[in-house]
């Protein structure tokens, strides 16, 4: 049987599960859509959580940057992983308490004011729109590879899928859809790592075969008994990369961390999911579980980054970068099948019959080229996305380990764009639409409003995917830090501090979004439209790049809010009351909980 064939049981068969699993869990009602009736199972809600939250940028693009930057992207863990903790723990039970659907109404009610909630519901569209253009770009990716159609076709496909489930059926279909989509993803992303690590260490566990020794007779090729990263490391050193293991700017890294933790902490489509379950402590329980799940996942991403990057050396110098390059009639079949997506190139540059890859750009690249007669790296395009998709056909692993990690590339962005496609279509059905503009609407009407602004939100993704501001975890890391900047002090300060009031509330969630899309669109372009911007990274803010500044605006966010809070009149005390009442965790029965 062909790959071709092999690749179309895998994903069709997973497509049928979810399709079904749509038709039996469809939303019948405004409750069931937004919060799925608010019956969801723990375990089950965790399930689902980790589902949401590990989206094309954790299992397709976070260890293809990791692979090829090495140590300053294990921000991309450390952020994302603290910042559930943090949301866990600060925010999830609180909001749950409150028991309202949506981030912008817990927003409008405490802070007493429908401006308050048109702009939260203002803040949720630039987040949510700015990482589903990541979902897609991933999906996209996926489709084109394993249907073996170009990128622009492979994302159409991805946007019609997840039309069709997510917006029949709600928070109800997509809960049940994510929990078998998790299965899946994290089936699909073990497997192939535990055979590489198996290839490379002879030890079955990733996570420990990357600090293990490279095994007699491994399947790259270099010398035994040596450790993993140390071998690794001179491979990239010979080639005139940077060292795997060292890292740049501890203020870069430190920031882009904070970012992407207090970032994480205001992401809407995650929140949401703590609105499903029927009790506060249900919150607390999901978060715990979605932690577990979660962790099966990140723990293996480091290992797979490393030993992803080690066979792409071997492949290219299959006897050392002592000796020559291999032959271009050499390069093995997944070179060609990648070929055809556009997101991979070689091209024989000095006309030698080889294809080299080495850093063309630094003073030991050059210096190697010159020792070598070369003429320029001629891996010319090597998209970070594809790597992990890529990877089981690097390694040689069988077939259905190929159309495997097909399916879970396609659930893991498949899932996160559900999620927050339904964040934004509650947002301006329920916050907009039934809230502000037609209070009378039917919950007919409000329910075919909800999944028509679903459908416009998918095609909006889709057109803006086609041009994508990098790769699936930049685009993402970008909504991050618009969180961090608006949603997350407004969340934190309703929650912990009484005194802050709807003036405040307004005024600094405007200075935190206003301040980090101005600084985008400077150094990124207007919508992050590449050849647009004004200003170069010389000009960075002390240094701080776009994908860091989240911490900077969510500081002016905190500031601002304060200052106009205590210069205005403090909220009313029905408020403040309500404000106490939450941050008391009693469990289901209090406050507002309902």
């Amino acid at each position: 049987m062909d790959q071709t064939t092999i690749n179309f049981i895998f994903v069709g068969a997973s497509f049928a599960l979810y399709f079904a699993i749509a038709v039996w869990a469809r939303a019948g009602s405004t409750s069931e859509f937004y919060a799925a009736g608010r019956g969801v199972n723990p375990v089950v809600n965790g399930m689902a959580t980790a589902a949401d939250w590990m989206s094309a940028a954790s299992f397709i693009s976070m260890a293809g940057l990791i692979a090829f930057v090495g140590y300053n992207n294990s921000s991309f863990l450390m952020g994302w992983t603290g910042g559930y903790v943090l949301m866990a723990m600060l925010l999830a039970p609180y909001l749950r308490k409150f028991g309202k659907y949506t981030v912008p109404e817990f927003v409008g009610d405490r802070y007493y004011s429908q401006t308050a909630r048109i702009v939260a519901v203002i803040c949720l569209i630039v987040i949510s729109t700015t990482y589903v253009i990541g979902q897609m770009t991933g999906a996209g990716v996926a489709f084109s590879r394993f249907l073996e159609v170009d990128n622009t076709t492979g994302l159409i496909i991805a946007s019609l899928v997840v039309a069709f489930y997510a917006v029949m059926g709600g928070m109800k279909g997509i809960t049940y859809t994510q929990v078998a989509q998790y299965i899946v993803l994290i089936i699909a992303y073990t497997i192939p790592a535990i055979f590489i690590s198996l290839q490379l260490t002879g030890n079955p566990i990733p996570g420990l075969g990357l600090f293990s020794s490279m095994a007699p007779g491994n399947a790259g090729g270099v010398e035994a008994g040596v450790p993993l990263l140390a071998t690794l490391n001179e491979l990239l050193d010979d080639l005139g990369f940077n060292e795997y293991t060292t890292g740049s700017s501890p203020l870069n890294m430190a920031l882009f961390t904070l970012s992407l933790m207090i970032g994480t902490a205001g992401l809407p489509h995650v929140i949401i999911r703590f609105f499903t379950v029927p009790r506060v402590a249900d919150a607390r329980w999901s978060a715990g579980w979605a932690l577990v799940f979660i962790a099966l996942l990140y723990l293996t991403a480091p290992a797979v980054g490393a030993m992803a990057r080690l066979n792409i050396i071997t492949t290219m110098w299959p006897e050392g970068v002592e000796s020559e390059a291999i032959a271009q009639e050499d390069l093995p079949d997944w070179f060609q099948t990648w070929e055809v997506t556009g997101l991979l190139g070689v091209e024989d540059l000095n006309g030698d019959g080889r294809i080299q890859y080495y850093n063309d750009a630094s003073p030991e690249g050059q210096a190697f080229a010159e020792a070598n007669g070369l003429e320029g790296n001629e891996l010319v395009t090597f998209n970070r996305d594809i790597l992990v998709l890529a990877n089981p056909e690097i390694a040689q692993l069988p077939g259905w380990v190929i159309g495997l990690i097909a399916a879970g590339g396609l659930a893991a962005a498949l899932s996160t764009a559900a999620g927050l496609l339904l964040a934004i279509s509650s947002a301006i059905s329920h916050d907009l639409i039934k809230s502000v503009i037609n209070p009378g609407i039917s919950e007919k009407g409000e329910l075919l409003a909800a999944r028509l602004s679903m459908i416009v939100a998918i095609i909006l993704a889709t057109l803006l995917a086609l041009n994508p501001p990098g790769f699936a975890a930049q685009t993402v890391a970008l909504a991050f830090g618009l969180a961090a900047a608006s949603l997350f002090p407004t969340l934190m300060m309703g929650i912990f501090y009484k005194r802050m009031n709807s003036a405040g509330a307004i005024a600094g969630m405007l200075a935190g979004l206003i301040s980090t899309l101005l600084y985008l669109f400077l150094f990124l372009g207007w919508f992050f439209i590449p050849g647009t911007a004004t200003l170069d990274s010389s000009q960075y803010l002390f240094g701080i790049p776009p994908a860091s500044f989240g911490p900077v605006g969510a500081l002016l966010n905190f500031v601002v809010a304060y200052l106009v809070s205590n210069a205005t009149d403090e909220p009313p005390q029905e408020i403040q009351d309500l404000v106490e009442s939450v941050r008391i965790p009693r469990g289901a029965g209090g406050a507002v909980d309902h």
